[in-house]
């Protein structure tokens, strides 16, 4: 999979200003990019489906704070996030992604009424997330 998504795609010199889902396949069948699994397990609320898409060796840092967190201090950490209704992940896009990495956006809700513009970027490596980072604005 070279790549699975972008957002300006420029054609006989004209600019497609929306996002452009280009489909993988290997031997006629639709192989899923990294974001859609991942956005798919959020959606679904499937704590087991998301775990699976991280490496065994996966570490979680936020931006903000320095802290990180392994695999399984973040599959607790998450697992509590999708129980909660009012945390709500808004708006997401892939803005790139390929076999080493894949950076998206979204606007996420919060329990205690905040509002961000998350940026994240997951390392990749053997098809699975080793490392996620990610950084935010506060907007309310």
């Amino acid at each position: 999979m070279n790549l699975a998504c972008k957002n300006i795609e420029i054609s006989r010199q004209s600019i497609v200003m929306h996002t452009v889902r280009l489909n993988n396949y290997n031997k006629g069948k639709f192989i899923m990019s990294m974001y859609d699994k991942m956005t798919q397990s959020m959606a679904d609320k499937n704590v087991a489906a998301y775990m699976d898409l991280l490496h065994e060796d996966f570490v979680f840092v936020f931006h903000k704070s320095g802290n990180s967190f392994s695999k399984s201090q973040w599959g607790e950490m998450f697992t509590g996030m999708l129980a909660n209704d009012n945390f709500v992940q808004e708006s997401t896009r892939c803005i790139y992604e390929n076999d080493d990495i894949m950076v998206q956006h979204a606007f996420m809700s919060y329990p205690d009424g905040t509002k961000e513009g998350v940026m994240a970027v997951a390392m990749l490596k053997g098809g699975k997330i080793i490392r996620m980072e990610t950084g935010a604005t506060l907007l309310n």
